[in-house]
């Protein structure tokens, strides 16, 4: 083996591969909520950017010595698991009276 290609795998993880693997997640996210008409999938991508706000926490708590980044992350979850079981019950109500969870479809004001 090539003795300098064996150092491509001594590779230091560092702070700002976490912060642009977050950032990554936070922007797929984003994408997802623009440009998805499914709520279901709007929904994940909701949850999506909620990690990648988490990542930034956690990674930034490791870096820093701090665990407030970690308290955060647990409250984070907190409300993330609170909004899945409110987000799913609304859209399982949602989807048993229209039939559909397109967004395009769904009016829920009467005209």
């Amino acid at each position: 083996m090539h003795p300098t290609y064996s150092r491509i795998w001594e590779m230091q993880i560092t702070l700002e591969h976490y912060l642009f693997l977050s950032a990554f997640l936070f922007a797929v996210g984003v994408a997802g909520v623009l440009t998805r008409r499914n709520a279901l999938i709007i929904f994940m991508s909701i949850v999506l950017m909620l990690n990648g706000v988490n990542l930034t926490f956690i990674a930034l708590a490791h870096y820093l010595s701090d665990m407030v980044g970690r308290v955060f992350v647990g409250l984070g979850v907190t409300v993330a698991a609170a909004e899945v079981a409110v987000g799913l019950a609304v859209v399982i109500a949602i989807f048993r009276n229209k039939g559909t969870v397109h967004i395009d479809v769904l009016s829920l004001t009467k005209w």
